[in-house]
């Protein structure tokens, strides 16, 4: 018998939590079974750590889809994991074995997202940071509107110092695994050639640029990344 539809795990990243799927939720709707995890914004290997025990236990093949450093998380939670059928990279990072969501988002020039950031200790040990509250519409969503700008600023979830320092260990999963890519030419967290580089060097099966589209197109459009998520579900269904 073939195996059951994919269950898509969609992972949300630093600065979101996890109802910025929710538009994307909704455009998938019933037709597919999907999962928004909320992403510890911890570490990378505990992230993906997380995440794993999330897929063992839908228990069945699943589709992972990150967001931003989210995507960090992705490419090692399915490391050797045979129940992930495919990786979708949503204005994400995709990185190499060595690569940190912080080295990456410098490589190109463009980002703008260090100046925007609050910083404060943890009692865990470390900083925690978040993006400033009057910087956060037009830093990270400046295509959605200013009610939910508002909105996701004030329900960001901010990520340690370590999360965004951390490399990936072992080899990305992105090397073995078909990949589906989707980012906007208006990043200004992870800047677009960032992108190009990250998506070109893992040679996907589909790859999606968004003029105009901000770091957080899951919320601002929605129907673009649903499209590339079902893409990817009938590609390895």
């Amino acid at each position: 018998m073939p195996d059951p539809q994919p269950t898509l795990v969609l992972v949300h990243g630093a600065f979101a939590e996890s109802a910025s799927w929710n538009g994307v939720l909704e455009r998938l709707g019933a037709a597919y079974n999907s999962v928004a995890v909320a992403n510890p914004l911890r570490s990378v290997a505990g992230d993906a750590a997380y995440v794993r025990d999330v897929v063992g236990g839908i228990g069945g093949p699943v589709v992972l889809v990150g967001h931003s450093y989210g995507g960090m998380v992705i490419t090692q939670a399915a490391a050797g994991d045979t129940s992930v059928r495919a990786l979708v990279y949503v204005n994400a990072f995709a990185p190499d074995t060595g690569e940190s969501a912080l080295a990456l988002s410098g490589k190109f020039p463009g980002s703008t997202l260090a100046d925007t950031l609050v910083q404060y200790p943890v009692s865990t040990g470390g900083n925690e940071v978040a993006i400033g509250q009057a910087q956060y519409h037009a830093q990270f969503c400046a295509d959605a509107s200013d009610t939910m700008a508002a909105l996701m600023a004030r329900t960001q979830r901010p990520i340690t110092e370590q999360g965004l320092g951390d490399t990936l260990t072992g080899d990305p999963a992105w090397r073995s695994l078909p990949s589906w890519f989707v980012f906007g030419d208006a990043d200004r967290n992870i800047p677009v050639e960032a992108h190009r580089f990250m998506a070109e060097r893992a040679n996907p099966r589909g790859q999606r640029e968004i003029a105009g589209g901000s770091h957080a197109m899951a919320v601002a459009k929605p129907s673009e990344v649903a499209e590339t998520i079902i893409e990817a579900v009938r590609g390895v269904s």
